[in-house]
């Protein structure tokens, strides 16, 4: 894998006539494209899973296996183009040309008649199922107020529990906060306030200027605003836990903000730790060559050309990487990654933990997908924090 290092300026100026003399136009406008995909908030999602049938009397739904289909636990699925929800549990049979698992509930739309639908992690679309108290409430930003859902603690954990401690939830690239709700029990239990958080060009949160993303590079900032919110409203001790791109964020709060010594420690799921290593990787699924992705990379890194990408200013790479800045890390920090992971692989995550054993705890899961932890084993992802977040003291 081609590393990119250094003085970005200059090396995506190598790097892009490079790509154009070995590459050629065509393969030019390819990356662009690849670089527009990469920061451009998505609108129009694949349905990727066959439905072969359906039986809501017996209480199941049968899929064309995918690598996401066939791994136990539970999950959500979209279908009819987003117009319906459902929740799927365990796997009931499996062969090659088909998996049968549990239906668990319809939560919206009519299943008769679909035959496609997506995966999807959250298995909670909305706060209400939680059956938990919560209030909306607006976090104060430097784009405006981003809107964001505040769960009290159990007040069994204490008489201040839901004022004291507080988890800040940032969920990942091309999702809402709804990602986040699978977190909220475990956290309440523990008799912490979770704030699940809006930020930027994710559809909720107030827009940058360019609609685009800066992949943690801007977004931190959101997340500041929402510490010195949670400190505002009383929180003496807060936790803050990204989930992928989001993680990408805390990441750079952590390592940036004035107010990351309000924070005591971070969980990362499925943390995006080095944009270029996970780039790279996705590209080189989809079959893009070497000279392509690096062009890519450049464009988005570039002064004069992350303009094409609809930036308005380039991505620092270097800054994102903190595997190469794993020493500026001072806060305790939980990382939740599976080998299973191969959109955000764990490369990056095991460097981040051999790089600094002293405070960086990885909890390694095997068959999990993509911020897919939860879904697969609950119980250990909620061990997991319980046991770290005890550890804090």
């Amino acid at each position: 894998m081609a590393r990119l290092r250094g003085s970005w300026a200059r090396a995506s100026l190598a790097i892009a006539a490079a790509g154009l003399v070995v590459t050629g136009a065509a393969a030019i406008a390819l990356a662009v494209s690849v670089a527009r995909r990469v920061v451009t908030p998505p609108t129009v999602r694949e349905e990727d899973v066959r439905i072969l049938a359906v039986d809501e009397r017996a209480g199941t739904v049968t899929l064309a296996p995918t690598p996401e289909t066939v791994v136990p636990g539970r999950y959500g699925m979209w279908f009819s183009r987003d117009a319906g929800y459902l929740r799927v549990g365990t796997v009931l049979s499996a062969d090659d040309r088909e998996v049968v698992r549990r239906l668990e509930a319809v939560v919206h739309g009519t299943l008769g008649g679909a035959t496609r639908g997506r995966w999807s992690g959250w298995y909670y679309l909305r706060p209400d199922e939680l059956g938990l108290p919560f209030t909306e409430v607006s976090v104060p930003t430097d784009l405006g107020p981003a809107p964001a859902w505040c769960f009290l603690g159990a007040a069994a954990e204490g008489p201040v529990a839901g004022d004291s401690r507080w988890v800040i939830q940032m969920h990942g690239r091309g999702v809402t906060r709804s990602e986040a709700l699978r977190a909220v029990p475990v956290f309440h239990e523990l008799g912490f306030t979770s704030l699940l958080i809006s930020y930027r060009n994710d559809g909720e949160a107030p827009a940058s200027d360019d609609g685009r993303y800066s992949l943690g590079d801007a977004e931190w900032r959101d997340l500041e605003a929402a510490v010195r919110f949670a400190r505002e409203q009383g929180a003496q001790r807060i936790l803050v836990m990204g989930w992928s791109m989001g993680g990408a964020s805390t990441l750079q709060f952590i390592t940036r903000s004035e107010l990351s010594s309000a924070v005591e420690g971070i969980i990362l799921e499925s943390p995006v730790v080095d944009w270029i290593r996970v780039l790279h990787a996705q590209a080189a699924q989809q079959g893009l060559p070497d000279p392509v992705r690096s062009v890519a990379l450049g464009v988005l890194g570039s002064e004069w050309a992350s303009g094409w990408a609809g930036r308005s200013e380039p991505i620092d790479f270097d800054r994102l990487d903190l595997v190469e800045r794993a020493s500026e890390l001072r806060t305790p920090t939980l990382i939740l990654h599976s080998d299973g992971d191969t959109f955000v692989p764990i490369d990056g995550s095991l460097a981040l933990a051999r790089a600094r054993p002293d405070i960086v705890r990885l909890e390694r899961f095997i068959m999990a997908r993509h911020t897919r932890l939860w879904n697969y084993d609950s119980r250990r992802w909620e061990r997991a924090i319980r046991t770290w977040v005890s550890s804090l003291g």
